[in-house]
């Protein structure tokens, strides 16, 4: 009995093998998926990962029958049906493999026009791929139609004891993990990287000197220990440093030689070359969700980007492609995203903007005329709608006013009082916002022309920086120390200040700020007292070289938060995007990076008197 039933079992499985092979081999897409649902068990279907595999590719074979078996064109509607047949599954079951690299190209298959001659679906229409095809399904489903009381792949799933979901869950929980921890590690390379040049740079003036000494001059103290606050980043470290006495033999090199361990870092590849006047073209006349990714893809490149060589060569390129249209004097142009009607188009422009102010060639590619300026400054005062894009337009402003021709614009075209006015309320603003706006306030302060712009309105200006000094945001204490320091400088400035009892307001200060606040806030009431503009006030001074600009990168991590845009299934988005639609030949450029100016040596007790960026700050570049 048991044989004949294990008999009558064997033969009705081939009938359905049978059935199933038939409608495979017919193209007959619906009877297939409904015999593949009837037949195969659930808990495979969902459960077993060579089964998802093997639906995935019968999908794309029914999708592209048409195309293969069709004597001359295809029968449109019915191609259309077994298209919008596949999309769907993509949709929705399918959707689970989209992060599957094997199967990622085809995710676009439905958007192709013509498959059979794009390259990434070459495999697809050879010969040989249907019988092969046809050969795993015929070995899977003899597997699974071979008469047993309980199918081995059953046995397996419940000897797991999990369940699927649980157990996406868990793979879910590794992958976020690993991409923390990817995103840690980056971030160390990062600074290993800059640790890195900066090494190299003090290393060629040490090199300079050694030669020097050659022609009889002498090495001073102070200049070594200049040297050796360059090397330290951080806080304690440059306290070492100052504390060292440099006078006694060995000391200097007994320091160095304790904290600096050697770094060996692989050769970074090149990113291919674009295709930049196709990439402008779209940027101009595509979709705003198309203009949207190719911003978004253009900033990532440069943020991901490792620094020195591969981040150098990515920037030039865009430079020397005139990427944002700085040089056009065309109506429509890149630089126009700045007004669209998309607010996610605006916004990716403000951060790629951002991005290029965010480094030294960058800027001075954006600083070849004033107009990049006044569209940024219209678009601040004007943007209402999203704290992202005023975020961005304000961090690429404050970045430009370490440039002095910039500088003069700003201060000229009355930025002083924007912001004083929006300072007034620091309570309204985002960290970022407060942060960068106290900063901006600074740079401009630093210059004769800001100075007497704050005179007009010294009384506001010196009540919005006292309200500022108790301000919960310590980041910002700096920033604000440096403005009054330096506005204190001017006769009718320092008489309001007097007037309005700033002394006791900064005495108050002195009993509950830390050592630092402290010895700043003494020299600010130094100036406040003071007669005279005292000698040596490094001023950022309209007799001073054009080229006194920090020559500092620094990549902000806010560059990328908070995307907006996510692809769909299928759509391509960062530089998958960017090599596989607008790949060109030979835009890569190199280009000696510029020599930047001597860093100037300030102390560190000392309000800040040289133009500097927040992130710059932070990361210890000198001032």
């Amino acid at each position: 009995m048991g044989d004949i039933l294990a008999h009558e079992s064997e033969l009705l499985g081939l009938v359905k093998e049978k059935d199933l092979v038939t409608a495979f081999d017919n193209g007959d897409q619906k009877v297939f998926f409904d015999l593949w649902e009837e037949h195969i068990p659930s808990f495979i279907r969902d459960g077993d990962s060579f089964a998802q595999k093997l639906e995935f590719y019968l999908h794309i074979h029914f999708a592209i029958y048409l195309l293969k078996h069709s004597v001359g064109r295809p029968d449109k509607e019915e191609l259309d049906e077994k298209i919008s047949y596949f999309k769907t599954y993509l949709e929705t079951k399918g959707a689970a493999l989209s992060q599957t690299t094997e199967f990622l190209p085809f995710y676009a298959l439905p958007f192709v026009p013509n498959p059979t001659v794009h390259p990434s679906f070459k495999e697809l229409f050879q010969d040989s791929w249907t019988p092969e095809l046809k050969v795993k399904l015929e070995k899977f489903l003899a597997l699974i139609f071979k008469a047993s009381n309980t199918p081995k792949l059953l046995t397996i799933y419940k000897e797991s004891g999990l369940s699927n979901k649980e157990t996406l869950h868990q793979l879910h929980q590794r992958l976020v993990e690993a991409e923390r921890r990817s995103m840690t590690y980056l971030k160390r390379y990062n600074k290993i990287q800059a640790d890195y040049h900066n090494l190299i740079g003090v290393t060629a003036e040490l090199v300079d000197s050694l030669e020097a000494t050659v022609s009889g001059k002498m090495i001073t103290p102070e200049y070594l220990q200049s040297v050796c606050v360059r090397l330290f980043s951080n806080q304690m470290r440059q306290s070492l440093a100052h504390s060292v006495d440099f006078t006694r033999p060995g000391t200097a090199s007994t320091m160095l030689r304790a904290s600096l361990a050697p770094v060996k870092l692989k050769d970074v590849p090149l990113l291919p070359s674009l295709d930049y006047e196709k990439l402008k073209k779209d940027l101009i006349l595509g979709s705003d969700r198309l203009k949207a990714f190719l911003l978004q893809a253009l900033r990532w490149r440069l943020t991901t980007s490792h620094p020195g060589e591969q981040r150098e060569t990515i920037l030039q390129a865009y430079i020397s492609n005139d990427l944002l249209d700085c040089h056009s004097h065309t109506q429509r142009s890149v630089l126009q995203l700045l007004h669209s009607k998309s607010d996610v188009v605006r916004q990716y422009m403000a951060r790629l903007i951002n991005a290029f102010a965010s480094l030294a060639e960058g800027r001075l590619y954006l600083a070849q005329n004033t107009k990049v300026l006044r569209m940024l400054e219209g678009r601040l005062k004007e943007e209402d709608k999203d704290i992202i894009t005023r975020e961005n337009i304000l961090g690429a402003l404050q970045k430009f006013s370490l440039r002095r021709p910039l500088q003069t614009a700003m201060i000229q075209d009355g930025l002083i009082f924007w912001l004083v006015d929006v300072l007034k309320d620091p309570d309204c603003l985002s960290d970022y916002m407060l942060e960068y706006s106290v900063a901006l306030l600074m740079n401009l302060c630093l210059r004769s022309a800001g100075k007497n712009m704050c005179a007009k309105v010294a009384g506001l200006v010196l009540k919005v920086l006292s309200d500022l000094l108790g301000h919960e945001n310590h980041e910002i204490q700096p920033y604000v120390n440096g403005a009054l320091y330096s506005i204190l400088s001017v006769p009718v400035i320092r008489e309001e200040a007097r007037a309005m009892g700033m002394e006791d307001i900064l005495r108050c200060f002195i009993k509950e700020g830390n050592a630092e606040m402290i010895r700043q806030i003494e020299f600010i009431i130094k100036q406040l007292n003071s007669e005279e503009l005292p000698d040596d006030v490094l001023e950022s001074d309209d007799d001073e070289d054009e080229d006194e600009e920090e020559d500092h990168d620094i990549m902000e991590a806010d560059l990328d938060k908070d995307e907006l845009i996510q692809p769909q299934l299928g759509e391509l988005s960062g530089e998958k995007l960017l090599t596989t639609e607008y790949l060109g030949i030979m835009t890569n450029t190199g280009k000696t990076r510029r020599k930047g100016p001597a860093s100037v040596l300030q102390g560190g007790d000392e309000p800040l008197r040289r133009p500097v960026t927040p992130s710059g700050h932070r990361n210890g570049c000198p001032v």
